[in-house]
């Protein structure tokens, strides 16, 4: 009991923006953390269960843009789910007062404003998460790591470099993972030798910069002083409150985390780590990890049924109606309804929010002239198809052209890295080819 609450000492503050996403369009209607993934969770589910399954169970959820179906799924997910007689889920909304009559402007100013509601349990630590990120981490072991080495502040930073992201802090430690510099790694610094030589000119051997994954824990008494005392004007936590705590000569300690993880930077990467869920050989993320469970909204919605369909290697969601159709490799969401003849081949179908019968000409009073679903006789290959998706009858959606980057959200789609994104609720006519 006593290690039980040692732990339930710290609350977890969870963002539901992401500040470096590009994964418009998926983001359009929607928070980051609110999109869907695996067929039948949200991304903000993985950081949250990180939490339950950590024993932290004071979590505080900060939205601010496009939140509504994030605000809900929160409130509806995790009324009282495991988290024990004093734990709660709290929906904290960008506001505005009297005092502030701006939105919030940045994860520092978030905090600051809203230390009146944080403060109001007697927490030791403030855990402070990205919630678009997907990783398993146990957090008791970074807690018993800040403790031990009795740090003001620890940043979780990954071992792993990758070439490609840009954006991200780096911080350079010493042998004892101590932080000295914080940097953030911009566009035009694609190399790894480059961001260590805009952190620092020296040349040390006794140092090296490794990627931060904006994980913070911090003291309460450390977090309130830097916020209000401080740098009452700070905007963002990384660039500007870690800096200057670095520049009061508080401690810093990096922890250093070997697992996955995959911050969403792109619509490539959302893709890639739906195809990972996929496999057998998982590398990734492991939705059925019977230790550490994924936790999500209860939906009560009846099993999948297939008519001589042929499904390989693929996730399918709740509710789905499947067809006479061909589906590999491919993750299909909550009531997804697929026509007969249809071929869908490495992609991402989101499902949608309802059930729609297709139009009889008297029934159906909506305006729409394709149901949503897949209509027959489609072929869908590497794409991603967001919620409310009314694809007709006859379509092609394999970027005929081979298109490495293109912009038609007027006509109700995107290409990304040749991967086709169908925007939510857009309707691809019968006979279309994209």
């Amino acid at each position: 009991m006593i290690e039980l609450v040692r732990w339930q000492s710290v609350a977890a503050i969870v963002f539901g923006d992401g500040s470096e996403s590009r994964l418009y369009p998926l983001k359009k209607r929607r928070s980051e953390g609110a999109i869907p993934i695996a067929s039948n969770y949200r991304l903000i589910d993985a950081v949250v269960s990180n939490c339950i399954n950590s024993n932290i169970n004071k979590i505080y959820a900060m939205t601010q843009f496009n939140s509504t179906s994030l605000n809900s799924h929160l409130s509806r997910a995790y009324s009282g789910a495991g988290l024990g007689k004093e734990g709660f889920v709290e929906v904290i909304a960008a506001y505005q007062s009297p005092e502030d009559q701006g939105w919030f402007q940045g994860t520092a100013d978030a905090i600051r404003r809203c230390l009146w509601v944080l403060e109001e349990y007697p927490v030791v630590e403030f855990l402070v998460l990205p919630g678009h990120h997907l990783y398993k981490m146990d957090y008791q072991k970074l807690i018993e790591s800040h403790r031990n080495s009795k740090s003001d502040i620890t940043i979780v930073a990954s071992n792993t470099m990758r070439d490609e992201d840009a954006g991200f802090g780096v911080l350079k430690i010493n042998a004892e993972n101590q932080v000295m510099q914080y940097g953030l790694r911009s566009d035009r610094e694609p190399q790894n030798s480059k961001v260590a030589e805009a952190l620092t000119r020296l040349s040390e051997t006794n140092y090296r910069c490794i990627p931060s994954m904006g994980i913070y824990l911090i003291n309460r008494a450390t977090m309130v002083n830097l916020l209000n005392q401080h740098f009452p004007k700070a905007k963002y936590f990384g660039t500007e409150v870690i800096r200057g705590a670095l520049s009061l000569g508080m401690k810093v300690d990096a922890y250093l985390f070997e697992g996955y993880w995959e911050d969403m930077r792109s619509i490539e990467a959302f893709y890639q780590a739906n195809m990972n869920c996929i496999k057998i050989s998982n590398v990734g993320y492991n939705f059925c990890d019977r230790d550490s469970p994924v936790y999500t909204m209860p939906r009560y919605l009846p099993p999948t049924i297939v008519n001589n369909a042929v499904i390989m290697d693929s996730v399918i969601g709740d509710g789905c109606i499947l067809n006479r159709c061909k589906i590999k490799g491919t993750v299909v969401g909550m009531r997804t309804k697929i026509g007969d003849g249809t071929t869908i081949k490495d992609s991402v179908i989101m499902g949608s929010d309802v059930y729609e019968i297709e139009d009889d000409g008297e029934s159906n009073t909506n305006s729409k002239s394709v149901p949503i679903g897949i209509g027959e006789n489609t072929e869908i290959k590497k794409a991603i198809v967001d919620k409310n998706a009314r694809i007709g009858k006859n379509v092609k959606i394999i970027n005929k052209d081979n298109v490495e980057e293109g912009e038609m959200e007027g006509i109700g789609y995107i290409i990304s890295g040749r991967i086709m994104v169908v925007l939510r609720s857009a309707e691809i006519p019968d006979g279309s080819i994209l």
